[in-house]
């Protein structure tokens, strides 16, 4: 009972930011996002009936309490629909940094819901694997599929997953990765979603700043235009991070670099190269522009960064199972 798969990474062009539901981790809002094919996980997963507890390594490395327990939680699913008792070996890859806000909780449980599927027997399709993949990680759920991917939010377990808005994504669309800081981060996605939703007086607010957003971006990936692409983008992420401003205590994922890149990419475009920014919930700056420009962004961003801290991605595939 073996499986290996690969999921990759997915950047937030629209994003969620606070969760209903804790347990089913249903959002609030729609989202839509781009798979990268840069970032991404490998895990294989074995089930064996002479284990006593499942096992987990994380780039050779045993995971800490909190995050066995949040491991053991989610195989305990799939032993659940699979009629499973086995217990299992879980050994994962990461070519992502982990908690950076990189998304890597959207690769790592992406591979892990199609790898512990498979090998506890599981046929799922992709809407039954995007729902599985969200109990382990809301953005997870987008992973499954590659390109340009909606999550719609749903209203209980059935009904939220992700589907695909444009896998095979033709028009130049790209994005830089700044990576300004790899660590963890201080406030976690998901605290700092809970202190928001909680605190924030802007939280209705934004439900609906989303609810406009999606339509938009929708329209312009439909149109296979970049720059409005990038401009909605861009807002939605600097709206998104008002929130944490507004959040009793207030917090940022910004730092100085942070700044500096954004500054960086609003230069650019006064000098009439169309490129955008957006962050999620960590201090790294993703640029979203037209493949043409590629080289006129990484010069420019080059006399400001290293240039081994700025990764080229291309959009990425969905799940691949390789054995």
């Amino acid at each position: 009972m073996y499986a290996k798969a690969r999921a990759h990474t997915n950047i937030a062009l629209v994003k969620y930011w606070g969760k209903k539901n804790q347990e089913l981790i249903l959002p609030y809002t729609d989202s839509l996002s781009l798979t990268l094919n840069e970032f991404y996980t490998t895990t294989e997963v074995t089930f064996n009936a002479e284990l006593i507890q499942d096992s987990f390594l994380i780039d050779g490395q045993s995971v800490d309490s909190k995050n066995e327990q949040k491991l053991t939680h989610f195989m305990n699913l799939v032993r659940q629909q699979s009629n499973c008792s086995l217990y299992a070996t879980v050994n994962s890859e990461n070519h992502v940094p982990i908690s950076a806000g990189l998304a890597s909780s959207s690769s790592a449980f992406a591979a892990l819901a199609a790898a512990a599927s498979k090998a506890a027997g599981l046929n799922l399709d992709q809407t039954q694997l995007s729902r599985l993949a969200r109990r382990g990680s809301g953005s997870a759920t987008r992973s499954v599929f590659g390109g340009l991917v909606e999550w719609r939010k749903g209203n209980d377990d059935e009904t939220s997953f992700a589907v695909p808005v444009d896998e095979q994504v033709d028009f130049g669309l790209e994005m830089i990765a700044i990576l300004t800081d790899t660590r963890v981060k201080k406030v976690s996605s998901r605290s700092g979603m809970q202190n928001v939703v909680a605190t924030s007086p802007y939280y209705p607010a934004w439900q609906q700043v989303v609810a406009n957003d999606m339509v938009a971006m929708k329209s312009a990936i439909v149109k296979k235009d970049i720059n409005l692409i990038g401009q909605i983008a861009e807002e939605n992420a600097m709206r998104m991070h008002a929130l944490t401003l507004s959040a009793q205590p207030s917090f940022t994922y910004f730092n100085a670099d942070s700044l500096v890149a954004m500054s960086a990419i609003k230069d650019l475009r006064t000098q009439g190269i169309n490129c955008y920014y957006t962050l999620d919930a960590g201090p790294n700056v993703k640029v979203i522009y037209q493949h043409t420009d590629r080289k006129a962004i990484l010069d420019a961003l080059s006399t400001k960064f290293s240039k081994q801290n700025l990764v080229v991605s291309l959009p990425g595939p969905g799940i691949e199972y390789l054995e």
